[in-house]
């Protein structure tokens, strides 16, 4: 909306705009107790919002590579649910021959 049209908004419009805003249940309106509670956001925990793992904790044990596989593929493993990386992990150890590894402890 360019700022001609919201200075143009009659009250009404604005009135049914603010009513439908707030009736959105995927975005409530902040309140009090939101603003008390909220932290500043630090650079790490934004990069960990963004979906992005720290570095391993101890040596580290996997290398990050970027490969493409048939869509069938990746959807034949993502549709048993989480895990399905290491389940491809795993095949391909098969499939090389190579010793099966020891499972990581789940934290």
């Amino acid at each position: 909306m360019a700022i001609a049209d919201i200075e143009s908004t009659t009250d009404e419009e604005d009135a049914a705009i603010t009513a439908a805003a707030l009736a959105d249940p995927d975005n409530p309106p902040l309140t009090e107790k939101f603003w008390k509670n909220a932290r500043p956001l630090s650079p790490e925990r934004l990069r960990r919002m963004r979906g992005q793992r720290g570095p391993q904790k101890s040596k580290p044990v996997k290398n990050r590579v970027s490969l493409r596989l048939d869509p069938d593929v990746v959807a034949f493993f993502r549709k048993k649910g989480t895990g399905w990386q290491s389940r491809i992990n795993d095949a391909l150890r098969k499939v090389a021959k190579l010793p099966v590894r020891p499972k990581a402890a789940k934290r």
